[in-house]
């Protein structure tokens, strides 16, 4: 296995790498591995998902919280028009900057379309920007409810960052939560914000193949 690069994780100054192997590729923290280039099944789902509410809408509005290796993000820009606009808030630089670079290619090099918009930033300052913004909020930060990058993430699956995505998002609009596993906590969470939810159970590479991660289709009411 090939170390390709690293970089620091701000606030806490822990570093994140990436790593080549064969053609597969890995980015790491603290020794666990966050992201693998040959799992990503669920990433997509999350977006098909979560953007279905928006598939025929012109000037669609979608905040992607995580850029990853870009599967999530690529498969959102595939289910949105053209005149869509797509945000996406990464906290860690060098993700940003190995999805220019090294990583770029696994994912289609998503970041050069021009309806994305990409923030170095804390996903939760997006949110905080300005009431019902958004149509869709795809949020894919740390493993789940449970944080492992920031302890900080920790306050968007709490009641206040659930409200805060909810006024996020227009009337209808969906909040879609990616989670390495299942949450019942979480689930009565986002009903006891006032959320319509559903609960999914894509496979980790998809097409009916490996374990299974859980996603989270929370909806303000119209």
């Amino acid at each position: 296995m090939i170390l390709l690069d690293s970089g620091k994780v701000p606030v806490d100054g822990s570093e994140i790498r990436l790593y080549q192997r064969g053609d597969e590729y890995l980015i790491k923290l603290k020794g666990a591995v966050l992201m693998n280039s040959r799992m990503h099944g669920s990433e997509e789902a999350l977006a098909e998902l979560g953007c279905k509410v928006v598939a025929n809408k012109e000037d669609a509005s979608i905040l992607v919280g995580g850029l990853g290796m870009g599967f999530t993000l690529t498969a959102a820009l595939k289910q949105v028009k053209p005149s869509a606009v797509v945000e996406v808030a990464e906290l860690v630089p060098a993700v940003i900057r190995w999805n220019q670079s090294f990583i770029g290619h696994l994912a289609g090099r998503p970041l050069e379309d021009s309806r994305v918009q990409v923030f170095e930033s804390d996903v939760a300052k997006r949110l905080n920007f300005g009431q019902q913004r958004f149509d869709t909020i795809l949020l894919d930060v740390d493993n789940g409810p449970e944080g492992l990058t920031q302890k900080d993430n920790n306050w968007l699956y709490s009641e206040a960052g659930l409200q805060a995505a909810k006024n996020s998002l227009k009337p209808g609009g969906v909040l879609a939560v990616w989670s390495e596993g299942a949450s019942p906590m979480f689930t009565q969470r986002l009903r006891g914000v006032g959320f319509k939810v559903e609960e999914a159970r894509p496979r980790f590479h998809g097409k009916g193949r490996g374990g299974r991660h859980m996603v989270w289709l929370a909806a303000r009411p119209a």
